[in-house]
């Protein structure tokens, strides 16, 4: 499955708390796209997979858009 975050116009904090809400809503090896408009996405998107695990398969940015796929990693289940 595949879910789509529409974060742009949306500043910090906002655009990580759809990305939250997608992960809550989705299963182990799901992807979520996300479109956001806020530079500090960059860093927190990193961070966010980084500390919980999931993996952030690609990073766009063009001119004030950035785009972002995050794949869902469940932590108990053994990745491969």
């Amino acid at each position: 499955m595949s879910l789509k975050v529409d974060a742009k116009g949306l500043k910090c904090p906002e655009p990580i708390m759809l990305l939250h809400k997608a992960i809550r809503e989705s299963r182990h090896g799901d992807t979520i796209e996300v479109f956001a408009t806020d530079p500090s996405t960059e860093r927190d998107i990193d961070k966010f997979c980084e500390f919980l695990g999931h993996k952030l398969l690609k990073k766009e940015i063009n001119n004030e858009n950035f785009y972002y796929l995050v794949e869902r990693r469940d932590k108990n289940i053994i990745h491969t």
